[in-house]
């Protein structure tokens, strides 16, 4: 099962993390989750937020690959996330919001290429017009979501 590391500007990475973690705290394999947090500070020193990104995927992987989220392209996160990536063993995906992260826990046992395109379709439906009901957006994907957590139960 892939793993899956944030890397985002300071709060954003812890915060998204621990509101995965509150969403799924009823899974009874939310501990066990393979997702881990790098929030890059201000001022960080490019060359050792590389080598503690690098530190964090090897951790991490278990040859299943590891799916990258980060906030945005052009800023030290995402070009050191940018930097990361190695087709077929580690997927880096940009625009990270709190949907995207959500699918992906959903779906951490498809492969590393199908891993990043649910979480690219989960973080696209998560953006909608104020006003607009979730039930509104695709509830058929959301229902689908839900029934495949409590398969892995």
């Amino acid at each position: 099962m892939a793993a899956i590391v944030l890397i985002a500007h300071k709060p954003l990475a812890s915060a998204l993390e621990e509101s995965a973690r509150h969403v799924y705290s009823r899974d009874p394999a939310c501990g066990a989750y393979r997702l881990r947090a790098l929030d890059v500070e201000p001022d960080a020193d490019v060359a050792w937020l590389e080598q503690r990104a690098r530190e964090v995927l090897a951790e991490e992987d278990d040859g299943s690959g590891v799916l990258v989220l980060t906030d945005c392209l052009g800023a030290t996160p995402g070009n050191v996330a940018a930097r990361m990536a190695r087709p077929g063993k580690v997927e880096v995906v940009a625009g990270v919001n709190l949907p995207m992260l959500l699918r992906a826990l959903c779906y951490r046992e498809s492969s590393l290429q199908a891993l990043a395109e649910k979480a690219m379709a989960g973080g696209a439906r998560g953006i909608a017009p104020a006003g607009v009901a979730p039930q509104d957006q695709g509830s058929a994907s959301r229902n689908d979501d839900l029934a495949r957590l409590q398969d892995q139960q």
